[in-house]
């Protein structure tokens, strides 16, 4: 594994979508199916079209394969989202894409518990499974409807 850029390391915070925070640790345990959860409760992104925040919590969960995603870098990625327009649905979705990438999970799914806006609250899923976890992803999927 490479050195790591924010751990232990004076905070440069981006305020703009910066997927580049993105770190990976070597998983010591890669043997065993486990579950990773992760919860971020002041996440906050603008409305695309009014440019007003939304703000939601962020909850991460994940079976890693041989790499988990380092915590401080996690942290200063979700914040890059603050000033970035983007509607809530592609939250999850670009979340879910970028771990994808930096880990290749076994299984992973991001929800986005968006704060009631106009009288609706708007919760996206996505999920994803690699080899015997994808039936498990889309039996999920089908579950949640």
């Amino acid at each position: 594994m490479t050195e790591l850029k924010s751990l232990g390391k004076t905070t440069d915070y981006k305020y703009d979508y910066a997927p580049e925070f993105l770190e990976a640790i070597e998983n010591k345990n890669a043997a065993r199916n486990y579950f990773v959860t992760l919860t971020s409760d002041e996440f906050t992104c603008l409305c695309p079209i009014t440019h007003q925040p939304d703000y939601a919590t962020i909850k991460i969960r994940y079976i890693p394969d041989k790499k988990l995603v380092e915590s401080k870098s996690l942290k200063l990625y979700l914040t890059s989202f603050r000033n970035h327009g983007t509607f809530h649905e592609d939250v999850v979705n670009t979340i879910a894409d970028d771990l994808i990438k930096l880990l290749e999970p076994r299984y992973l799914e991001v929800e986005g518990l968006f704060s009631v806006r106009g009288g609706i609250s708007i919760v996206p899923f996505v999920n994803y499974g690699r080899g015997e976890f994808e039936a498990v992803a889309k039996k999920i999927l089908v579950e949640r409807k």
